[in-house]
């Protein structure tokens, strides 16, 4: 009963949150919990039987933490897991609380959480992770991080709260040197890709720094092939085909990373067949690629976060396709942070849009992207560009930062829970 209160107290605010705003206020319950009983989230995160799993990175832990859940499930594991958009200290109380019975336990037999790289490593002090999964390290939110040096210390601190298993990218240097500063008895599980993987990358992988070699397949799980929204892993003798929640090589180092960590955490139990089936049945995540019907209109959404994941998003965008909305919004302090990528694949944009639209707008032209319209008012925009006619080529395509991208869902009324 020690928590009862503040669990009620919680709720309480949930509902009135809903109540204000469907959909939205998701974050408040937890923060108001955070303030009356500190203690909550770390004890419940220590409360599972199987332990606790975490999955944080610059980019691609939204995906691998969903790969990673379908895995789990599909071999019988109980799994309790937040919601990409709940990454944060008070996100993961809110998401708790959607779980807890009055007396604040939290039903499963294993906890797989994404956590914000910053915010994780504040979390995870005084909480041990069985696993800790890291995905990259990149040139991210420079207003929060600063440069990579900072994200990597901050993922180190994740990393060191792991006392059975640390799972990491092994094409990125970062990475490789945390694994290498890893605690005696705790063991390194690796993924990456083949050379001629990254050979067909030529922009590369993102990383802010790439190791200078491969991983052998015998080393760990390896991406051997990925073409459109398939691939082929090779783990060590055995090749396993996938599906793809979308298209682009990133997508399938998400799964490696999944697929690795699932080895982990299963250990004999772990079925290779159970785990590429689980991995093909994925949709796309919360506008990672993912295709959606809105008023009559198919329509894709690429989320684009930090340079690297806009650069790899919009190279993976077909070519050719006629109608694209672009959309910054506020979460983008200085668009100059975008500066030192290419959209010139695009060709076209009908609509640029959101806060920061003009910015964006000219950042575009100098890329030679032809712009058709600059509307600021983002809710006018997708009025208006779903409303065009379907093209002959490809799908309609939306273009956001993660602001824009919220925006758009409830705008268009997606913005229940992923």
């Amino acid at each position: 009963m020690r928590y009862a209160p503040a669990i009620l107290v919680g709720r309480l605010t949930r509902f009135a949150a809903r109540l204000r705003k469907p959909g939205g206020g998701s974050a408040v319950p937890g923060l108001v919990v955070n303030r009356i009983a500190p203690g909550y989230l770390k004890r419940t995160l220590s409360g599972f039987p199987q332990g606790l799993v975490v999955v944080s990175g610059s980019s691609g832990k939204s995906t691998t933490t969903k790969m990673l859940v379908a895995i789990l499930r599909a071999h019988g594991v109980d799994v309790f897991t937040n919601p990409s958009t709940a990454n944060i200290s008070q996100g993961l109380t809110s998401a708790l609380l959607e779980r807890a019975d009055w007396q604040g336990r939290v039903p499963g037999d294993v906890a797989v959480l994404e956590m914000d790289e910053g915010h994780g490593a504040l979390v995870m002090q005084g909480v041990d992770a069985r696993v800790v999964a890291l995905t990259n390290v990149m040139v991210d939110q420079i207003d929060r991080f600063h440069d990579s040096e900072m994200v990597a210390g901050m993922l180190g601190r994740i990393a060191a709260r792991a006392h059975e298993a640390v799972v990491v990218n092994a094409d990125d240097a970062y990475l490789e040197r945390l694994a290498a500063a890893t605690a005696p008895g705790v063991a390194v599980h690796r993924y990456g890709v083949a050379a001629d993987v990254l050979r067909r990358s030529p922009r590369g992988l993102g990383y802010t720094e790439t190791a200078p070699e491969r991983l052998a397949p015998e080393a760990g799980v390896v991406v051997e092939s990925a073409s459109g929204a398939s691939a082929v892993l090779r783990d060590g003798a055995a090749s396993v085909d996938i599906g793809l929640p979308a298209r682009g090589t990133h997508y399938a180092v998400d799964a490696a990373a999944a697929y690795a960590t699932a080895k982990a955490v299963l250990g004999e139990r772990f079925s290779p067949t159970t785990a590429a089936d689980a991995l093909s049945a994925i949709p796309a995540v919360f506008g990672r690629g993912e295709r959606v019907r809105v008023r009559d209109q198919d329509v894709e959404f690429v989320l684009v976060q930090n340079p690297a994941s806009y650069q790899l998003n919009v190279d993976s965008i077909e070519p050719g396709t006629e109608q694209i909305l672009f959309a910054i919004g506020s979460d983008v302090r200085d668009p100059s942070y975008f500066w030192p990528t290419d959209a010139s694949s695009l060709g076209r944009v009908a609509i640029v849009s959101g806060s920061k639209a003009h910015e964006a707008a000219l950042m575009l032209a100098y890329d030679g992207v032809e712009i058709d319209r600059v509307e600021t008012d983002l809710g006018r925009a997708l009025d208006d560009f779903l409303a065009a006619p379907s093209p002959s080529n490809g799908v309609k395509t939306i273009v956001f930062s993660a602001d824009a991208m919220r925006r758009t869902r409830a705008h268009l009324g997606l913005s229940g829970a992923e």
